[in-house]
């Protein structure tokens, strides 16, 4: 079963497109990142995927639930990082993890192992009683990548999650997320503007004026569009080119 569905989604904020007809999906264990010029769609995308806006046309699928017609399943399947950092700042790592578990309905008991094991994941165990104020950029990150795990998704979409890092942490922030997708199967959707966030090996989504103008694997779509992921980024984001 596939993580993540969209078949034939468009939608428009009055008489403007944002988004036309776009398909594709993503297996379990994939990791995609979804390419495109600022006001391509990335962000209308994000908010019908977390369910911010509704369907208007076409269909959305998480594990195999309906986002329209099995909220619920599907959104249990789902766990988000927005750009906008969430985070109450003046409490700890640990307080923080906590309120997202209450509300979720997992009992304290339930939620301590949960909450052992992504904090040692995220390499922030000794730190779990710092105030988010107090932490870098990349850290506060993986305090929310921890958050947004804690209830076990499938699915785990990050809208650029890389704006105000500086270069080490970027490259950090991104390995780290490959990793858990080799070792916990996750399936991961991650939106950008910056091409060097790309890897050969990964999935490519690139829209442009709201459609999805290529997909596949990065080093294919780059081959068959310009020999680099540069240029054939730019052949395809080209003003007039949908």
């Amino acid at each position: 079963m596939n993580a993540l569905e969209v078949s034939d989604l468009s939608f428009a904020y009055g008489a403007r497109e944002a988004l036309k007809q776009v398909n594709f999906s993503l297996p379990a264990g994939q990791f995609a990142a979804l390419l495109g010029p600022n006001g391509a769609g990335k962000s209308t995308l994000i908010a019908l995927l977390t369910r911010l806006y509704d369907v208007q046309r076409g269909e959305i699928r998480i594990t195999g639930h309906s986002l329209r017609k099995s909220p619920r399943p599907a959104l249990r399947q789902l766990g988000v990082v927005f750009q906008q950092s969430t985070l109450d700042l003046d409490l700890s790592i640990e307080q923080n993890l906590r309120y997202h578990l209450a509300l979720h309905g997992i009992s304290r008991r339930q939620g301590a192992a949960r909450i052992d094991a992504e904090l040692a994941r995220q390499q922030l165990t000794e730190r779990r009683h710092e105030r988010v104020r107090d932490l870098n950029g990349g850290h506060r990150r993986r305090v929310e990548i921890a958050r947004a795990l804690l209830h076990a998704p499938r699915l785990l979409l990050l809208d650029e999650p890389s704006v105000g890092l500086d270069p080490a942490s970027r490259l950090a922030l991104g390995q780290h997320v490959r990793q858990l997708c080799r070792e916990q199967g996750l399936s991961v959707l991650w939106t950008t503007h910056l091409l060097d966030e790309v890897h050969p090996s990964d999935e490519l989504l690139i829209v442009h004026q709201g459609r999805l103008v290529a997909s596949g694997r990065a080093d294919a779509v780059s081959l068959e569009h310009g020999g680099s992921l540069g240029s054939a980024f730019n052949r395809l984001t080209v003003p007039g080119a949908c």
